[in-house]
């Protein structure tokens, strides 16, 4: 039995040939298509995310307190909002007892209804030799977040 090729048959195969090349490499293409678009996926997942946490963070007041020092012995308690959202109700406690801040002023000032972006109140405060140099504040508002915030804060003199 003789086996002859003719050119038809070399064509025939070279294009089998290059049919079965290009079919692997379509496949090869297609899969690293999906892992792409795996990528993109995530990726967009995190931005929403990221936008988000963004948007909720844009909703938040946060509120600080800390004391300035006005000339040789005059002192501040300074409550102040550095979030980006204004504060709502805003109160204020010292837990462990109050022997600076002179209570007629806490009780005019406080609570405040709002306390807006960067803006702030002074508290005058009463400082002698025997003052301790550490006081805890305990502030409470409401912002965009539900419930009330609560953040204790040491200041000092």
């Amino acid at each position: 039995m003789n086996v002859t090729f003719e050119s038809g048959d070399i064509i025939a195969t070279l294009a089998l040939l290059f049919s079965v090349y290009a079919t692997f490499k379509t496949v090869q293409f297609n899969n690293r298509q999906q892992e792409v678009i795996k990528s993109q996926a995530k990726l967009n997942e995190l931005l929403l995310n990221k936008e988000a946490a963004g948007v909720e963070l844009d909703k938040q007041a946060d509120l600080g307190a800390t004391f300035l020092k006005l000339g040789n012995s005059k002192y501040r308690l300074k409550v102040f909002n550095k979030g980006k959202a204004p504060a709502h109700h805003v109160t204020i406690d010292f837990p462990e007892g109050n022997e600076v801040i002179l209570e007629s002023d806490i009780e005019s000032k406080f609570p405040l209804q709002l306390l807006d972006v960067h803006q702030s109140v002074e508290l005058i405060a009463a400082v002698h030799l025997g003052t301790k140099s550490k006081h805890l504040v305990k502030l409470e508002w409401e912002d965009g977040r539900t419930g009330r915030v609560v953040k204790e804060l040491w200041a000092t003199l």
